[in-house]
């Protein structure tokens, strides 16, 4: 796979999350604690600190894929997330709850309907193949070298300017 490839498929990754995460911290925690209460998927105790925490994590998560550092280990706990998010998003649509997804804001996503499941699947496929590529160059003769850090950013630590 080409690198270039692998880069801006992460660039999109980390920008989709970069305004997911925006997007729910701009409002009211409340707001978006609605969007996680009417998915039903978990207790009413686990409802504040997920509304609070997982905008947060987006955004860090955002600007860790940014970084170039880790790569193939942020892009992997991408790919879980958007696994998570479109599964609870099939249960959700499998027991009939009319949801405001919450995913870019509170009112700003819609319902959970074949638009929903076509963009969460696409983003889910992106995550996969930049995650299943950032391994395999890892694992290649001048891919990763070293705790994580990319070939590129490996070669400009090793040669200051």
């Amino acid at each position: 796979m080409k690198r270039w490839l692998l880069i801006a498929g992460r660039l999109i990754i980390a920008g989709i999350f970069l305004y997911a995460g925006y997007e729910k911290v701009k409002e009211p925690w409340l707001q978006f604690a609605i969007s996680v209460e009417s998915f039903k998927a978990v207790p009413d105790s686990w409802i504040q600190p997920i509304a609070r925490i997982l905008p947060w994590g987006e955004i860090a998560l955002g600007f860790a894929l940014l970084s170039g550092i880790l790569t193939r280990w942020f892009a992997l706990i991408a790919t879980l997330l958007l696994g998570l998010f479109l599964g609870v998003g099939i249960r959700a649509y499998a027991l009939g709850l009319t949801v405001d997804c919450g995913c870019f804001g509170a009112g700003n996503s819609g319902a959970i309907d074949a638009k929903w499941f076509a963009e969460h699947v696409a983003m889910l496929s992106l995550g996969l193949a930049v995650t299943i590529g950032e391994f395999l160059m890892a694992r290649s003769p001048g891919g990763t070298a070293g705790p994580g850090l990319d070939r590129e950013t490996r070669l400009q630590v090793a040669s200051p300017r």
